[in-house]
């Protein structure tokens, strides 16, 4: 993953300053927290007909999965997982956008229990153990 595109992505919708100290692997999951608070986010903002902030918190986490997770997968090392993230984050994105123009909750909880698994496997993993695999998130 290149740290410079993510940190870059994460900054561009303002969640965290620490992102330019972040490890890469502690930015991968920086960015899967800030992809599932937008996601909240815009929950909370859709059930209070709130439309203009529920638009604005789905952008952001779009260009979050767009800019800082999918942009940035090695395709040549990650093979076939790195070919099924960028299949699941394009998927991700695509309810994003049906949940913005359709106000659909449900698909927001969709995307919510497809972010979630990765993060939490994504945190279990020890950086400091681990050899670069090629596939980062």
């Amino acid at each position: 993953m290149s740290h410079h595109y993510a940190a870059r992505a994460y900054n561009n919708v303002a969640v965290d300053t620490t992102v330019e100290s972040a490890s890469p692997h502690k930015l991968v999951l920086m960015l899967y927290d800030a992809v599932l608070k937008q996601v909240r986010l815009s929950k909370i903002h859709m059930e209070r007909a709130e439309i203009a902030q529920k638009a604005t918190a789905i952008s952001k986490a779009i260009r979050l999965i767009d800019q800082g997770l999918r942009l940035n997968l090695d395709m040549q090392k990650g093979g076939e997982i790195a070919a099924q993230l960028l299949a699941l984050y394009d998927y991700c994105e695509q309810r994003l956008f049906h949940a913005n123009l359709h106000n659909d909750v449900a698909a927001l909880d969709e995307v919510t229990s497809l972010i979630e698994p990765l993060r939490s496997a994504w945190s279990a993993i020890n950086p400091d153990g681990a050899r670069s695999s090629g596939v980062t998130p």
